[in-house]
């Protein structure tokens, strides 16, 4: 990647987290900016100290295909996101405007949602190097280019 790319995302990233943080802090629900920064570091502590580690350490040693790592990934950071709401669905105490969706649901639908893609992402990938076998069928991954060479290449026919 280009480094004038990488430096405008890290621009792009910062003025993000300052446009975050100043109507996180100019909110009028937050009475004391220091919860604000407790919970921050504890979030980064948590994250960085527990959270990828684990993801690490058991995406190498469990798991070894790129695309179902990533998947894991993937699974893991929407169960960690969605899991309050999935195991307080149902109880919205006479209010239906507290968890108004079926959590469980579109947990579930977007798990089997990003599973499909990393399924695809797979087969493609596969097939790109080396061949896909469906039902005996052989499909060999095979480039436009390769297929023009592979015609010029053959013998005139002697009929």
């Amino acid at each position: 990647m280009p480094r004038w790319l990488r430096a405008a995302l890290l621009l792009g990233g910062l003025a993000l987290i300052a446009y975050g943080l100043s109507g996180l802090l100019a909110d009028s629900y937050i009475t004391d900016p220091f919860d604000v920064l407790v919970w921050a570091v504890g979030a980064v502590v948590l994250h960085d100290g527990l959270w990828v580690p684990l993801l690490l350490l058991l995406g190498a040693s469990v798991v070894r295909g790129p695309v179902l790592r990533g998947w894991l990934i993937v699974a893991a950071a929407v169960t960690a996101v969605g899991l309050p709401a999935v195991l307080r669905d149902g109880t919205n105490h006479g209010n239906s405007s507290v968890l108004p969706l079926p959590y469980l649901r579109n947990w579930l639908l977007v798990l089997a949602a990003t599973a499909g893609i990393a399924l695809l992402i797979a087969l493609v990938r596969r097939w790109r190097h080396g061949g896909l076998h469906l039902r005996g069928l052989h499909l060999k991954g095979l480039h436009l280019k390769e297929l023009r060479l592979r015609r010029r290449a053959r013998p005139a026919d002697p009929s």
